[in-house]
């Protein structure tokens, strides 16, 4: 079975991230990790640019693609770090009015938690006593619920799975491009044995959750989606840890992008489908097989 990209599929994805580039790139990176808030411009600019309405039928005013084509942006959109509660606003594209063309803010919550609350215009789940708690994510303000949780289903996992990919990449990337700028002794770090090892392990890990989250894009399998979320997961966390390691202390700074991915990675770990549930279907699947 080959994953190859179609020139159509291509297109899209280069789009988006020259969307990206342009609307959120680092200035705008940091305005919103200094608590600037929701960039509602940004966010209908993502609707006109179809990224809530992606899967919705064309005849329904949406672009009419599938779950491939969705994974493409929210790889791009986990590469950039963007912020916001991008999931549930896509997956209440055609539920919600306004949704799909970024101008109505979705959230839901998952696994007692809920993002962007307060600046969400709809909520699709039960948030009473909803309580402020502080996030590890600096990106991604937090409220936890006492009770009750939305069903996001296996999609949104997948599209989770496809943003830690996005970041993963992102990691591998930044760090072969330190390790070929940053000189030691007169060389190029890249050039020692130690780091060449950590940049060719990010390449692998990404990789390899690269195919997974492609090929369950493909199936739309449960199993092989909780399979894709767990790969994409250690790929996020121990990419960004590595690319960390590839930069030295610069790299805890907070001039450095480097950390942003690590605790967006550990976050969205936990957010729909979380290791434990993933490992659990995992578990039950072999069970079963003959």
């Amino acid at each position: 079975m080959h994953f190859q990209l179609t020139a159509e599929q291509r297109d899209l994805r280069d789009s988006i991230r020259t969307l990206l580039a342009r609307r959120f790139g680092r200035e705008a990176l940091w305005a919103a990790v200094g608590g600037g808030g929701l960039d509602r411009e940004l966010w209908r600019a993502l609707g006109a640019a179809g990224f809530f309405a992606l899967r919705l039928p064309e005849e329904a005013g949406g672009v009419g693609l599938g779950l491939p084509e969705a994974v493409l942006v929210f790889e791009e959109a986990g590469r950039a770090l963007l912020p916001g509660p991008l999931v549930a606003t896509h997956l209440a594209a055609g539920y919600v009015g306004g949704a799909a063309e970024g101008e109505t803010v979705v959230t839901a919550p998952d696994g007692g938690l809920v993002e962007w609350l307060a600046a969400a215009d709809v909520v699709r789940g039960e948030v009473t006593g909803a309580e402020p708690i502080r996030s590890v994510d600096p990106l991604t303000p937090l409220h936890r619920v006492a009770r009750g949780s939305a069903d996001g289903g296996f999609e949104a996992a997948l599209l989770t799975a496809a943003e830690q990919l996005g970041s993963a990449g992102r990691s591998t990337a930044t760090a072969v491009q330190h390790a070929r700028e940053r000189i030691q002794f007169g060389r190029p770090i890249g050039a020692f044995q130690a780091v060449k090892h950590l940049c060719a392990g990010m390449l692998v890990r990404t990789e390899v959750a690269r195919a997974a989250v492609y090929a369950a894009a493909v199936t739309g399998d449960p199993v092989e989606i909780a399979g894709a979320k767990l790969l994409a997961d250690e790929a996020a966390v121990e990419c960004a840890r590595d690319c960390l390691q590839v930069h030295g202390g610069m790299g805890f700074t907070w001039e450095a992008e480097v950390h942003l991915h690590l605790k967006r990675a550990w976050l969205r770990r936990e957010r729909w489908l979380p290791t434990a549930r993933a490992l659990e279907l995992q578990a039950a699947a072999l069970a079963e097989a003959p």
